[in-house]
């Protein structure tokens, strides 16, 4: 499995989102950046991005993903520090 493939699937699930992943092999690393995480707790926001993989999790294509679930604002001083 490819980063590229990972950020793809992301980014159809949650269309707004900006994605950066990492990683390689069944192991990676997602920053996903989306509105849509306004007023969702970390563990709803992870949910979010798990129900896009969820078929390659499950199956075991994709074993581990570590994820960062940020708003934008969030982002913008993660960003910036």
């Amino acid at each position: 499995m490819e980063n590229s493939e990972v950020k793809s699937l992301i980014e159809a699930g949650l269309p707004d989102a900006e994605v950066h992943v990492t990683g390689e092999g069944c192991d990676f690393q997602a920053v996903v950046v989306s509105p849509q995480f306004e007023g969702k707790l970390p563990v709803a926001r992870q949910k979010m991005v798990y129900a896009t993989l969820g078929d390659l999790i499950t199956s075991g294509a994709l074993h581990a993903v570590t994820i960062k679930a940020y708003t934008p604002e969030q982002w913008a001083q993660v960003a910036a520090g």
